[in-house]
């Protein structure tokens, strides 16, 4: 079984179990003022592991069948070899997770009524290493419409920073944005070969 995978049945059980159990729910969500004052640092990974109801929880998780398995194994445990593509894997998803919030946590270190959750952090290093490591992969719009992952890469980018300006859902949609750059960052130190290659994709591309 793929670590993608197990991290996908894993968030699925606990966010199911957490959107019956608001204490449980409450316990994992980040809350920066609690991290900073109470010592909760289990927050910046609890927190990955639960959603603002089952429409987040899906579209969270179905990002992560589409992309996750395809980059563990064609990027991760096929270039790096098994045990070091896995271990690779997990801290580039957990440590989304993790590095997204940090900003978060700043800002918010003092704000006692703050509190934010989702996976989306994981998830965004997820989509952007596998647009680092192959910028030109056809990625389909609504099922339908192939868009380049680099161009999808960029409006996904454009609209996590605009959406993160007024929202007010407990999602962390700025994790979107630092997640990503941390997917990037991640795997252009792993593999440095890779940021040439980057650039020598995107100069095959032509529009038509």
């Amino acid at each position: 079984m793929l670590l993608s995978h197990i991290f996908i049945g894993i968030t699925v059980l606990i966010s199911l179990y957490a959107t019956s159990n608001p204490q449980f729910l409450a316990k994992c969500m980040m809350h920066p003022y609690s991290v900073q004052h109470k010592g909760e640092y289990y927050r910046f990974v609890s927190s990955g592991f639960v959603h603002n109801g089952h429409v987040h929880l899906l579209f969270n998780m179905m990002t992560m069948y589409f992309f996750a398995p395809t980059l563990e194994i064609v990027f991760f445990r096929n270039q790096f070899g098994n045990l070091q593509g896995l271990l690779y894997f997990f801290l580039l998803y957990v440590g989304g997770i993790i590095v997204s919030d940090i900003p978060t946590f700043f800002k918010h270190k003092n704000t006692i009524h703050y509190q934010s959750l989702g996976a989306s952090g994981g998830v965004a290093a997820i989509i952007f290493s596998m647009i680092f490591y192959d910028p030109l992969i056809k990625i389909y719009l609504y099922f339908a419409i192939p868009i380049p992952g680099f161009i999808l890469g960029i409006v996904y980018i454009i609209y996590s920073y605009f959406y993160s300006k007024g929202s007010d859902d407990n999602i962390n949609h700025s994790a979107h944005l630092y997640g990503a750059l941390f997917g990037i960052l991640f795997s252009a130190v792993v593999r440095p070969m890779a940021i040439l290659e980057f650039f020598e994709q995107l100069s095959t591309w032509r529009l038509f």
